[in-house]
């Protein structure tokens, strides 16, 4: 019986808090539907390289997730593309002490949940094709990167139109 691709993101919590100071790595290259992950914006595997260490306090889990990812630029429409590395530095512990820290359930910590969460929310939502991306015009519809328009974009309130001609006589 073939194991499921995301099990190799599980740690046996028991093991490793029997010796402080033991280690064991998590690295995988996963499928988005391996997590559980159905989102256009993912491009190729998801790659994990973690680090769980037994602790005193507990186990810390560092290292961090790398993902691929592309979409349309908010204000231009340009497709965009680029590479999300999201750092992981979580604590796990049977007796919380910690604010921060996380309950050991059973005697595994299971890591896919969370990596799961750290893609879903280091994805962008609503990404740029660069910082100073000027967008497209809204009267004409020109691509304002490649050239400049003349078009008037002035936001006007039509309520207080009736106020453009009005001038005010101060002598």
């Amino acid at each position: 019986m073939a194991t499921h691709p995301a099990h190799v993101l599980r740690v046996n919590a028991r093991e490793l808090l029997r010796q402080p100071g033991a280690r064991r790595e998590l690295v995988a290259g996963l499928e988005p539907a391996d997590l559980g992950l159905d989102d256009d914006r993912i491009v190729g595997t998801i790659d994990v390289g973690l680090e769980a260490v037994s602790s005193i306090d507990g186990i810390v889990v560092r290292g961090a997730v790398t993902v691929g990812w592309r979409g349309v630029c908010r204000r231009c429409l340009a497709e965009v593309d680029g590479v999300a590395v999201i750092p992981v530095d979580e604590l796990y512990q049977d007796d919380l002490s910690d604010d921060d820290a996380y309950p050991i359930e059973g005697d595994q910590i299971d890591m896919a949940a969370p990596v799961r969460d750290y893609v879903v929310l280091e994805l962008p939502d609503g990404p740029l094709c660069r910082p100073d991306c000027a967008g497209i015009c809204p009267v004409c519809g020109a691509d304002r990167n490649d050239a400049p328009c003349t078009c008037d974009t002035a936001v006007r309130d039509e309520r207080w139109a009736a106020l453009d001609g009005f001038e005010v006589d101060d002598g």
